[in-house]
């Protein structure tokens, strides 16, 4: 499994790359942004273009990867600042055609590698163009936009509805490399981390965001070695990660069954709250 990581530090991306992280990963994206979450408990971040350079120059192994605004009259002057500064990969948001797609990756011009971020219902339907589109290195699909979308109560029902199980067949049909959401520790989270990891596993995803639990909201190095052992964190994910490739048919039924129930109790929960409030 690789592993990506928000930030727009130098400092933690150089410690992060130093722990085993695969792409540090900055986030541009705020156009609709705000609207989108609805007042949710979500992280948004305020990263900087001019950082870009200065994280590529800490790191020593790990890509960095940009995330863009979704396309808008400003998004080739957007490119051409992203790829001015370095930038090996560039992620675009909230797409929705095919055309969107060929457009972007046009533009790029293999300059860069191009990962989409699956997050709309209209890109979800037309996952199987999208992928055979030139230009286009991975899908990365992404839970949180795309479960409000469909307006359903909790992200990880795209998981326990067949909803990835049938994007990460059209990845894989392709030869498309593929990423699934983020994951927490290995034993946080409203569904633990080494849970949702078994999915992965499961359906061959390569890719993961290391969310909240792995970053504590620390706004410096300091803070975050004070909050988490990361290398420790990210050792134990290794390990669940390579146990469970190597399951039985059996015991990958078994974690699939109890993944689906632990997703489908906690959406219950949540509808209830919010009927109830």
């Amino acid at each position: 499994m690789k592993y990506l990581y928000i930030t727009d530090s130098p400092d933690i991306a150089r410690y992060v790359d130093q722990c085993g992280v695969d792409r540090i990963f900055i986030d541009l994206e705020l156009l609709g942004k705000v609207e989108r979450q609805g007042g949710r408990d979500t992280v948004i971040s305020h990263h900087q273009v001019g950082n870009i350079s200065r994280v590529k120059e800490a790191v020593q192994h790990a890509e960095v990867l940009v995330r863009l605004n979704p396309l808008n009259p400003e998004s080739s002057n957007e490119i051409e600042a992203v790829l001015d500064q370095g930038a090996d990969c560039l992620m675009l948001p909230m797409f929705k055609s095919v055309g969107d797609v060929e457009w972007f990756c046009q533009r790029v011009n293999h300059r860069a590698k191009v990962v989409l971020l699956v997050e709309t219902v209209e890109a979800m339907m037309n996952l199987s163009q999208i992928v055979r589109v030139p230009g286009v290195t991975q899908i990365h699909i992404g839970l949180n936009d795309l479960h409000l979308d469909l307006e359903l109560n909790f992200m990880f029902e795209l998981m326990s509805n067949g909803m990835v199980e049938e994007m990460a067949g059209i990845c894989r049909s392709a030869n498309m490399p593929f990423g699934v959401g983020g994951i927490s520790t290995m034993d946080q989270g409203l569904v633990t981390g080494n849970l949702v990891l078994s999915e992965h596993a499961r359906l061959g995803s390569e890719w993961v965001i290391l969310s909240r639990s792995f970053h504590q909201l620390a706004t410096n190095l300091t803070e975050l070695k004070s909050k988490i052992k990361l290398p420790l964190e990210i050792q134990k994910t290794n390990h669940v990660f390579s146990k469970l490739l190597n399951r039985s048919k059996f015991e990958i039924e078994q974690d699939k069954q109890l993944l689906y129930q632990t997703i489908n109790d906690v959406s219950s929960n949540l509808r209830t709250e919010r009927n109830a409030s």
